[in-house]
């Protein structure tokens, strides 16, 4: 595997207008001039080997990307496509991305070839920069106009790719090398400069760019990471969720080195086994997942000392049962902190509190947000009723890229609609009702049904499909498909969710595919989703299927 060098010393930058703020240097050259030796970054390898990264390490490394970058002939506000694993490299590109002003575009690691062509196409990316594992998908960006340079992180074989330059990581970080003086001085950003993108497929079910300023990172860490986690340098993060998420992202970057903390990166699939040696080995305070995981984890039988030394564990992503989440604290003794966030407000904006954890609720509104809830004429709602969120904050998305009509129904004014029904209490806790849409949320990943129906007709043997989400045995939803076969079929259940499994990511799949002889429809012939489900929980709950409790995609 290709190491990360450190650059010579550069000489000292000159002080930034007082207007100029690039979150690259605000996260780490701030941290390695005045505590260079204290560790940024733990990282463990496939092999379980462990590399380490001090502050004035990384600084140095993200120097030299910077100028890789710079000698590649990046130019600011293109855009760099990251499918990489959790890795320093990974979060060195994604730094030295906003040192030079460019956008770098983290993505899914979940993904099939035919959806990583189509962010590369959407994004107009300039350079694709992929980890050693996901270098097959690096065939697919090929012939795209805009997209000139492929870096594999790999001390292997480079994959053939039809168009750009292919480098391996040692290549194209060396050929920087006349750029480092250049790179020694932040691009003259501002707080309101485009930063990174976050591709989410939200309310809508189709994949979009949430577009994130520089200051939008600094908000979020001044928020949410202040005000409900008050982390402070002697912190040490570690998230299953993944950078390429906006929650993992702040778990992993944003937090700890706002404050000069440490973070534990860990590139291989979360496990059960692989936590344990996380939480015992490397000491974490710090503990960010989702209910299915958490639910994953209770189910484990892992020791109840598992999470000494964890001060809190947060969850968020989906909705946290208030049954699961009091078996989880009574087993391990951690308190709980669920919460709800999205992509286009970077991080979590209503969350519970140490020492005020209500189970069932997402908790009360943060420090420097607003939320309200709103009837569908947009009239507030008193409490106790329900209605759809909406929330208002600093680190709000400008948008999103090239979907002028969604960003107009979403983005409101000052206000997010999330999408969300929720109803708050007089004492102000909000607890989620569910989706105002169809959009399935399963393991903290969206799910757009129509996607999932789109792939199950492509089987000859499918007549009707209908995805629906239905809860397992901890009450966390997952994608269920519901289809009537063709006259004579004998295709099985377990054959269609196969189907699913070639030409969809894994997180998109259906649990379970149940047949049916017909599915109901109003008297104008559409199909009546809420019918469809109650007919599906009857279908399982009558047969040996079941879901598997903390399932995971």
């Amino acid at each position: 595997m290709a190491t990360l060098d450190t650059a010579p010393a550069a000489p000292p930058a000159p002080a930034p207008p007082d207007d100029e703020f690039n979150a690259a240097s605000w996260l780490v050259t701030r941290h390695a001039l005045a505590t260079p030796d204290r560790r940024a970054i733990t990282a463990i390898e496939l092999d379980g080997s462990v590399r380490t990264l001090t502050y004035g390490q990384l600084e140095d490394a993200v120097i030299r990307v910077a100028a890789a970058l710079i000698a590649s002939g990046v130019r600011p506000e293109e855009r760099l496509l990251l499918c990489m694993g959790d890795t320093p490299e990974l979060l060195t590109a994604f730094l030295a991305g906003l040192r030079v002003g460019a956008v770098p575009v983290p993505v899914s690691t979940m993904l099939k070839p035919k959806d990583i062509a189509l962010l590369a196409r959407d994004s107009r990316a300039r350079m694709l920069i992929v980890s050693e594992e996901f270098a097959a998908l690096a065939a697919a960006v090929g012939g795209l106009r805009e997209l000139a340079d492929v870096v594999v992180v790999t001390s292997g074989s480079l994959p053939e790719v039809d168009g750009p330059r292919v480098r391996d990581w040692e290549a194209f970080v060396t050929a920087g090398a006349d750029f480092l003086e250049r790179a020694a001085v932040p691009y003259p950003t501002v707080a309101d400069s485009p930063a990174f993108w976050l591709y989410t497929s939200g309310t809508t079910g189709t994949p979009k760019a949430a577009m994130h300023r520089h200051g939008s990172l600094r908000d979020t860490a001044e928020t949410y990471a202040r005000d409900v986690l008050a982390i402070g340098p002697d912190d040490v993060t570690f998230s299953v969720a993944k950078f390429f998420f906006a929650y993992g992202l702040g778990n992993t970057l944003t937090f700890p080195f706002s404050v000069g903390a440490g973070t534990v990166l860990d590139r291989s699939r979360p496990g059960p086994a692989g936590t344990l040696r996380i939480l015992q080995e490397h000491r974490p305070t710090l503990f960010f997942g989702g209910p299915t995981y958490y639910a994953a984890l209770l189910g484990a039988g892992l020791p109840a000392d598992t999470f000494t030394g964890v001060r809190a564990c947060v969850s968020a992503g989906e909705a946290f049962p208030a049954s699961l989440l009091e078996r989880f604290t009574a087993t391990f003794g951690v308190e709980m902190l669920d919460g709800i966030g999205s992509t286009e407000m970077l991080h979590i904006f209503i969350s519970n509190r140490p020492g005020r954890v209500r189970p069932g609720t997402s908790g009360e509104v943060v420090a420097g947000y607003e939320a309200r809830i709103q009837d569908d004429d947009g009239r507030p709602v008193p409490d106790g009723t329900p209605g759809h969120l909406y929330v208002r904050g600093s680190s709000a998305a400008t948008g999103y890229w090239c979907r002028t009509e969604v960003t107009r129904r979403v983005f409101q004014g000052p206000w997010v609609r999330t999408g969300d029904t929720y109803v708050r209490s007089a004492d102000g806790y909000f607890a989620s009702m569910g989706r105002t849409d169809d959009i399935i949320k399963a393991g903290g990943i969206w799910v757009s049904p129509t996607e999932v129906e789109e792939r199950l007709r492509q089987h000859p043997d499918v007549n009707l499909v209908v995805v629906v989400s239905l809860p397992d045995a901890d009450g966390l939803d997952k994608p269920v498909a519901c289809v009537v076969l063709a006259p004579g079929s004998a295709t099985s259940s377990a054959e269609l969710v196969g189907f699913c499994r070639e030409g969809l990511a894994a997180f998109k799949r259906p649990r379970h595919v149940l047949v049916f002889d017909e599915l109901p429809t109003t008297g104008t012939g559409k199909l009546q989703r809420f019918r469809i489900r109650e007919l599906a929980l009857e279908k399982l709950s009558g047969s040996s299927a079941s879901f598997t409790p903390g399932e995971t995609p």
